[in-house]
């Protein structure tokens, strides 16, 4: 029987300290690791544009038959349109780059002549200019949150500016108005090229859009192999074409 009591009594003596003894023991908080973040990840895209342009020069060059003239004035733009293609690389911080490849039309660009000393002369010529313009570009995607950092394609509107540069191949027709003696051969040449870009777009996760301005700058446009020292060569330097352009591009996982 005392054994039995006894047991008791140390049962009932344990269950009255160990509150005590748990409270005396050390806290040891609950640590959860955080999962790693690996950062956004780059992708692979290609790409569709399409856009309306406005050809701008300041004046035109010419051969010997124009009544002797170097430069006259252009007084009239050009107009057209563009399509491409391409394809290209954005890194996932913001960086994105892409080579392209576009067909680019202008018509329209021209001058008057009235000369009293060559009345053959007279008339509106007009140049039909058609590209084919290659590019590499360079661009950078930002959001519009103002927290400075690039954007990561995580969905919603953002911003671009970007820049190109690569070769044009011009080929060049001019249009007399009304018809004179005056012949003008038709010819192209090659010329280097460069753009500036900016605009906005929307993100839609795998599918992207954006519209913005692309100004491409080609060096020179004229009809050679004509020998400039012959009749009805023409240049026409400082060319400018102001497009407004709509791009999709598709990104790969």
């Amino acid at each position: 029987m005392s054994k039995i009591l006894t047991a008791a009594t140390t049962a009932v003596l344990c269950f009255a300290v160990a509150p005590a003894l748990a409270a005396d023991m050390p806290y040891y908080p609950r640590i959860e690791i955080p999962e790693i973040e690996y950062g956004p990840g780059g992708s692979f895209y290609p790409r569709g544009s399409a856009a309306v342009n406005l050809h701008w020069a300041p004046v035109v060059r010419h051969g010997p038959s124009w009544a002797g003239e170097v430069a006259h004035p252009m007084d009239r733009h050009g107009y057209g349109y563009s399509w491409g293609a391409g394809f290209g690389y954005e890194t996932g911080d913001g960086f994105r780059f892409d080579a392209t490849i576009d067909s680019l039309e202008t018509r329209g660009a021209g001058i008057t002549k009235e000369l009293a000393n060559g009345i053959d002369e007279d008339g509106d010529y007009t140049l039909l200019l058609r590209t084919t313009l290659a590019m590499a570009n360079a661009y950078y995607d930002f959001d519009f949150g103002g927290d400075g950092v690039g954007y990561a394609g995580e969905g919603g509107l953002f911003g671009y500016v970007g820049v190109g540069a690569g070769i044009a191949w011009n080929h060049a027709q001019i249009k007399i108005s009304p018809a004179s003696n005056t012949v003008v051969p038709t010819g192209g040449n090659v010329t280097p090229a460069a753009s500036l870009m900016a605009g906005v777009g929307y993100d839609m996760g795998s599918l992207v859009a954006d519209l913005g301005y692309r100004g491409t700058y080609l060096t020179e446009i004229n009809n050679a192999p004509t020998d400039d020292t012959e009749d009805g060569y023409f240049e026409v330097h400082n060319n400018w074409i102001h497009e407004v352009r709509g791009t999709v591009r598709y990104r790969f996982d």
